[in-house]
């Protein structure tokens, strides 16, 4: 199953860039790194333009996963568990969506299979992608009983 991020926002040449790639890079089906310009527009209107561009970007049949504050807090093994249940019933693709600087519109979080948080904590949409990245990272490493995750 490809594990794949879509995000509002360009990442640039940044730091937080260099460590996506990295553990993207070692996931055996290497999904992808959708990224989405913010909008020009503002307030509720910005957040509908930004989840309209996110929701057009999805494969056909995938499991949406959207990152917003208000959502579970699962640990790393509730990750893995979760992943491995969407791939043993046949999902070809699970999409994690970091919203902008408002968050997520209505449309996306209606639309999302699974909403989960990193804590009650804001973090930077870079870090957070970044954070992602490993954490998909550590659930395949889980799945596929490697040390990794117990180093």
């Amino acid at each position: 199953m490809r594990l794949s991020i879509a995000a509002i926002g360009k990442a640039g040449q940044s730091p937080e860039k260099a460590l996506v790639e990295r553990y993207f890079s070692r996931l055996p089906y290497q999904g992808a790194i959708i990224e989405r310009d913010s909008s020009k527009l503002s307030g509720i209107a910005g957040k509908r333009d930004e989840g309209k561009r996110l929701l057009s970007v999805l494969p056909d049949g995938c499991k949406l996963i959207v990152l917003d504050e208000n959502g579970v807090n699962f640990s790393s093994v509730q990750w893995a568990d979760q992943i491995s249940n969407w791939r043993d019933s046949g999902t070809r693709d699970a999409v994690f969506a970091i919203g902008g600087a408002d968050g997520h519109s209505d449309e996306v979080l209606a639309a999302a299979d699974k909403t989960f948080a990193f804590g009650a904590q804001t973090w930077p949409h870079m870090l957070v992608r970044a954070m992602l990245a490993e954490q998909l990272y550590r659930a395949e490493m889980i799945l596929a009983r490697h040390p990794y995750h117990h180093a």
